[in-house]
C-alpha cells in the first residue's frame, strides 16, 4: 500500500515516528512531496528558531531513509483538481502522480471522501491505518509504539512520563493504544531499541512535539 503523509501527520512527533517506524517495517510505502515536507517546517518554525532548526534536520532523516518516497506532482493535475482548500490541491495531485492507495490525514473536512475516491484515492485517519496494520503484523506495530514511547521518555517529551496507553491517545491514536492495551503486546512503559524512526537525535536535542 502506497500512503501519501500529509504535513498534519508529520508535524507531531510521536504520530511521524509510529507511521515512518511502522513504513520501515515494510507494513506501507510512504511518500510526500517538497511542499508536504516544507508545510512541516513551516508549522515548526512558528514555535521558534530551534524548533525549525530541528524540523529541517528531521525532514532529512526522513529523506534519506526513505529516499524514493518524494513525490513531485503533475502540473496538469495541479490546475484540474479542486478541494474545498485550494491550498491542499498539492496533497491530492502527489497522490494520483504517484499512484497512491491513500492520503493520510487528521483534516477530514478538506479532503471529501467522493472527490479523492473520483481519482482512486482514498482518505486514511492515521489511528484507523495503523490499527488496520496493527492488526495484521500485531508485533511490528506494537515494536515500533514501544521504541517510539522509549524515546519519547528518555528526550523528556511533554505527556511521556504517563503509560504508553496514554502518550498515544495524545498523539491521535486512541483506537491503536486500546487494542495493543488490551492485547497486552509489550510493555506499557516502553521498550528499547529498534523499530523507530529517523530524526531520534535531532529530537533530543531540540525538544519534541507530541
Amino acid at each position: 500500500m502506497k500512503a501519501v503523509l500529509d504535513a498534519c501527520v508529520l508535524y507531531p512527533t510521536v504520530l511521524r515516528e509510529v507511521l515512518l517506524g511502522v513504513a520501515g517495517r515494510g507494513l506501507f510505502v510512504p511518500l510526500w512531496s517538497p511542499r508536504i515536507l516544507e508545510e512541516w517546517v513551516r508549522a515548526a518554525a512558528r514555535l521558534g528558531p530551534l524548533a525549525e532548526a530541528g524540523a529541517r534536520a528531521e525532514v532529512a532523516a526522513a529523506r534519506a531513509a526513505f529516499p524514493g518516497a518524494e513525490v513531485h506532482p503533475d502540473a496538469g493535475l495541479l490546475r484540474r483538481l479542486h478541494l474545498p482548500d485550494a491550498d491542499d490541491v498539492h496533497v491530492l495531485a502527489a497522490a494520483v502522480t504517484a499512484g497512491a492507495d491513500c492520503i493520510v490525514t487528521l483534516n477530514r473536512a478538506d479532503f471529501p471522501r467522493h472527490v479523492l475516491a473520483a481519482e482512486g484515492v482514498a482518505r486514511r485517519d492515521p489511528d484507523g491505518l495503523l490499527w488496520e496494520l496493527w492488526s495484521g503484523s500485531p508485533g511490528a506495530v506494537a515494536a515500533v509504539c514501544d521504541a517510539v514511547v522509549a524515546r519519547a521518555r528518555q528526550a523528556g517529551a511533554e505527556g511521556a512520563d504517563g503509560d504508553r496507553r496514554a502518550l498515544l491517545k495524545r498523539a491521535h491514536l486512541p483506537r491503536l493504544a486500546k487494542a495493543l492495551a488490551e492485547a497486552g503486546d509489550g510493555s506499557s512503559g516502553g521498550g528499547g531499541g529498534g523499530g523507530g524512526a529517523p530524526g531520534g537525535a535531532a529530537q533530543a536535542k531540540t525538544g519534541r512535539r507530541t
